[in-house]
């Protein structure tokens, strides 16, 4: 080989490197252009399928295939988002033929979409997919080539569309016999509203009528001299009426505030006709609720209060007449007993003085008798008017009734004898009572009494006590606030009562038994003294069947003391001197008495004729034990005043309150204070010094 050549070699050799070079640089570019075309192509798919999944409507890619009823007889779902099975209502769709999934609607389905394929011409319907029941709308577009042998579809669920137009079809259709009937019904309403007699006008909130009918636009005529009519404003008709247009704002600006009332109104002219309206206010709002006016019937109640009015004068009447009746037969029966007493009181004194006259003295004794006796039916005679009248005053104290209630047990057997069976039935845990006990043995036995007489023949009285919880109904039944009571019931077996009777049963001297045998004061006297006590009395009888008496007494919260223990002592001790008591009567026999009988124990006795004299007496800074007062005094203060004004300077002076009559408030509504007791007149003289030695040594 030539030099040449060996250079001719080398420059190929090179060229062949370069070459090299060259192909390897281009192979290597051809490389990273693959790669660029892979990330593209990767990037494009993974854009297509977010955009796939994302599509609100439903979309799938479906391919046709031969099947069993020829070519292109059926296809396969090879694509479909997540919003196929949502407008569809059918899951899981890829990979399933349509014969498999709607067999009844292939054939439809299959002819639709393969004339798209073969055409090539898109299409858009709505058709109902009868395997859910849902209204679809869809469009389907051929996928070229045509050899892919695919077609894209995008569809929606317009169920609800098509209810509501379904809905809307129907309202169309019987709008116009709708809007007849509103129009028929509206007539009707507006007929009964022109032609009712009430007065009916309707107000926006700026006064303005947005409808009156015409007995409301006449009668405002009549009475204000302006017909209004619909659009006219209130405020503006009566601009010319000041005192008419202020009283008429006042009225409807509290319906227009809102508030729903009825109201009673004079208007004409009072020398003339003047008229009474019932009005009615009531809010109007629309349909959103917001108040825009306010409504008002108004009807002519002259007449109507004008026959109230008359009958309310009629039973006042007839009242007045049952009262002056009442009363005629209290006074006559008052008279008839107290002028047998007096007859017995004066004839014993007459006799008395006659017989001291004559020196037989021997005879005094009997007429001193009968005129005590006289004198001690009188005075239950008084206690028994002053307990029908609920004026007499009462000792209440804390009670247990059961132990009061078997304590009288014996003395009640003893009283209605042994024709009669007596049952005593008590409740357990039975709640005190704050009452007058020896008012309620009075009470007890009075009705027990009773009921031996309406037994004639012999029968059967049970005394019961009960706890009550009145309710509301219960209470009104009795005429008593609600509330805790206790029942003490005497029931017999006797001959009942009709109901004119039970009606008067409580009247003074009505008595259905024989002349002499009852004073018609019993009822009257327990009826008085408990409702004076806060309770009431309740009759419950059937003719032949017997009766019940109720007494009803309010619960007191506290603890009962022994019921019926006395406070008189058996005998009078001889007090000890140095005592000083104050007496205040207006009545001078009674001080002289009761000075006699207090000076006989050996106390010290000052006296006063009314309040004011007493009270200058216990200022001047004397020593004073005891303070015994009448309780109505003259002067203008009564016992009561003067013992809470003495206790100012004198707090823990001893009052007595001695009284023939009482109203409770005087008395402090049966409360005393501390060191304070009540006598009540008439009484004997040892009765008093029992009660003064009492209270003096208590000190």
């Amino acid at each position: 080989m030539t030099l040449d050549d060996a250079e001719d070699l080398r420059r190929r050799i090179k060229a062949l490197e370069a070459e090299n070079v060259r192909l390897e640089a281009l192979v290597a570019a051809d490389v990273s252009r693959r790669k660029r075309t892979e990330m593209a192509l990767a990037e494009r798919e993974e854009r297509y399928h977010t955009l796939f999944d994302s599509i609100d409507e439903g979309f799938c890619i479906i391919e046709f295939i031969d099947g069993p009823h020829g070519p292109l007889s059926d296809y396969i779902h090879v694509e479909a988002n997540p919003a196929y099975a949502q407008h569809a209502g059918i899951p899981n769709v890829v990979g399933r033929k349509v014969r498999d999934m709607v067999p009844d609607e292939a054939d439809g389905w299959v002819e639709l979409y393969a004339g798209v394929l073969r055409t090539g011409v898109p299409v858009r319907f709505e058709r109902e997919l009868i395997a859910t029941g849902r209204h679809l709308e869809l469009a389907a577009f051929r996928i070229d080539p045509p050899g892919r042998r695919q077609v894209a579809v995008l569809f929606q669920d317009i169920t609800a569309r098509k209810g509501a137009e379904a809905a809307l079809q129907q309202l169309n259709e019987t709008l116009e016999a709708r809007v007849v009937e509103a129009i028929a019904e509206r007539k009707i309403l507006a007929d009964i509203v022109e032609g009712t007699n009430a007065f009916v006008q309707v107000l926006d909130n700026e006064f303005n009528w947005l409808a009156i009918n015409s007995a409301s636009a006449g009668e405002f005529e009549r009475i204000f001299g302006v017909r209004p009519k619909a659009g006219d404003n209130m405020l503006g008709a009566l601009k010319n009426q000041p005192e008419h247009r202020a009283a008429l704002a006042t009225i409807w600006q509290r319906a227009l505030a809102g508030e729903e009332f009825i109201e009673i109104g004079e208007f004409g002219d009072p020398s003339r006709d003047r008229r009474h309206y019932e009005m009615r206010f009531n809010a109007l709002r629309n349909v959103g609720g917001e108040q825009i006016g306010a409504y008002q019937f108004a009807y002519d109640v002259t007449e109507r209060l004008r026959e109230q009015a008359r009958l309310l004068d009629a039973e006042e009447a007839l009242r007045q007449s049952h009262k002056m009746e009442a009363v005629g037969q209290l006074t006559g029966g008052i008279a008839h007993d107290f002028n047998n007493l007096l007859t017995g009181i004066i004839g014993s004194l007459e006799l008395l003085q006659t017989r001291l006259s004559q020196g037989r003295l021997s005879e005094i004794d009997r007429y001193v008798t009968a005129a005590q006796g006289a004198s001690k039916r009188a005075a239950a005679l008084t206690h028994r008017l002053l307990a029908f009248s609920r004026r007499q005053t009462l000792d209440p104290r804390p009670t247990d009734v059961n132990r009061l209630v078997m304590g009288m047990e014996e003395l009640i057997r003893r009283t209605v004898g042994p024709q009669i069976a007596l049952e005593v039935v008590t409740a357990g845990g039975l709640w005190p009572a704050l009452i007058d006990p020896s008012q309620l043995e009075s009470a007890l036995l009075n009705l027990c009494i009773n009921a031996r007489d309406a037994m004639p023949e012999g029968g059967r009285i049970t005394i019961e006590t009960a706890n009550k919880w009145l309710d509301d109904r219960a209470a009104k039944e009795r005429d008593l606030p609600p509330g805790q009571y206790l029942s003490l019931c005497v029931t017999d077996t006797g001959t009942g009562m009709t109901p004119d009777v039970i009606a008067r049963a409580f009247d003074p001297f009505f008595t259905t038994k024989p002349i002499g045998q009852g004073t018609g004061l019993g009822l009257s006297m327990i009826y008085g003294f408990v409702r004076q006590s806060g309770g009431q009395v309740r009759i419950y009888s059937e003719v032949g069947h017997g009766t019940t008496m109720c007494l009803y007494l309010p619960r007191y919260y506290g603890t009962a003391a022994d019921a019926g223990a006395g406070d008189d002592r058996a005998e009078v001790v001889q007090a000890q001197t140095g005592r000083t008591i104050l007496i205040v009567d207006d009545e001078p026999s009674v001080r002289m008495l009761v000075i006699e009988v207090l000076e006989e124990l050996g106390y010290a006795v000052r006296e006063a004729k009314d309040g004011p004299t007493g009270l200058r007496m216990l200022q001047s800074g004397g020593h004073i034990d005891l303070l015994i007062t009448d309780v109505g005094l003259p002067g203008g203060m009564n016992g009561r005043q003067l013992a809470d004004a003495a206790r100012v300077t004198r707090p823990d002076l001893k009052v007595l309150f001695i009284t023939g009559y009482a109203e409770n408030a005087i008395i402090g509504n049966g409360q005393l204070g501390p060191g304070m007791r009540v006598l009540t007149k008439p009484f004997v003289m040892d009765t008093l010094a029992r009660r003064v030695l009492d209270m003096i040594g208590e000190q």
